[in-house]
C-alpha cells in the first residue's frame, strides 16, 4: 500500500472513531428518554401557575405540549420554553387548540407565583404546574420522566431531568417527543402531525 493510501485509510479510520464517540456522547446527553408512544400518565392533583387545582384531565380534550423542568435551570429549560414560544408564534391560528404545560421537577422551590412569572417571560400560552412533591412524583413517574436532585458545591442543588417535549394527543396519550434543540422544521412538522390527529 502506498504512503498516500495509508494516509487516507488512517484518516478515514480516525473519522469513524471520532464519529462513534460523538454519537455516544450525543446519546448520553439525551438519555434517559421517555417511550415514543403510550397511554396516559398516572392520575395527579397539582396546582397551576394561577393557584388553581389541576389534574391529569387537563391533558385530555385537546393536543398538548408537555415539558418537565424547573425555574432554576441554567440553560436547557429556558432554551426549550423559548423554542415552544417560537412554535406557537410560527404556527399561528393552526395552534389555537394546542395547549402547553411546564411541569416543575423542583416543586420545593417552584411556587405557583414563581412558575407564572417564569413562563410569562416566554409566552402566555404555557401553563406552569407545581404542587405537593408527592403528587408531582406521580406525574413524573407516570410519564416515565427522569428527574434527580444533584447537590452543588455551594450547598444548593440542581436537577438532572429528561429534556424532551412530550407530544400528547386529545386522548391524553403520548404520541411522540421533540428532542432538546431538535431541528426547528422537524419540530414544527411533528406538532402539525399531532394537530392533524385530533
Amino acid at each position: 500500500m502506498s504512503n498516500r493510501r495509508r494516509f487516507v485509510a488512517a484518516t478515514v479510520a480516525l473519522m469513524l472513531v471520532a464519529g462513534a464517540g460523538a454519537i455516544g456522547y450525543a446519546t448520553f446527553l439525551v438519555l434517559p428518554e421517555v417511550q415514543a408512544t403510550g397511554g396516559p400518565g398516572a392520575a395527579f392533583t397539582l396546582t397551576d401557575d394561577r393557584g388553581e387545582p389541576i389534574t391529569e384531565k387537563a391533558l385530555s380534550g385537546h393536543p398538548s405540549l408537555v415539558y418537565f423542568g424547573y425555574t432554576h435551570c441554567p440553560d436547557v429549560c429556558p432554551t426549550t420554553l423559548y423554542d415552544m414560544a417560537g412554535w406557537f408564534k410560527t404556527l399561528g391560528p393552526q395552534a389555537d387548540g394546542l395547549k402547553a404545560y411546564f411541569f416543575t421537577v423542583d416543586p420545593e422551590r417552584d411556587t405557583p407565583e414563581i412558575m407564572h412569572s417564569y413562563t410569562g417571560n416566554f409566552t402566555d400560552r404555557i401553563t406552569g404546574i407545581t404542587g405537593d412533591p408527592t403528587e408531582m412524583q406521580k406525574a413524573i413517574k407516570g410519564w416515565r420522566i427522569y428527574a434527580k436532585k444533584v447537590p452543588s458545591p455551594d450547598g444548593g442543588y440542581t436537577m438532572d431531568h429528561t429534556a424532551s417535549v412530550l407530544l400528547i394527543d386529545a386522548g391524553g396519550n403520548l404520541r411522540g417527543t421533540i428532542a432538546y434543540q431538535e431541528n426547528n422544521d422537524v419540530a414544527l412538522q411533528k406538532i402539525r402531525n399531532l394537530l392533524r390527529q385530533d
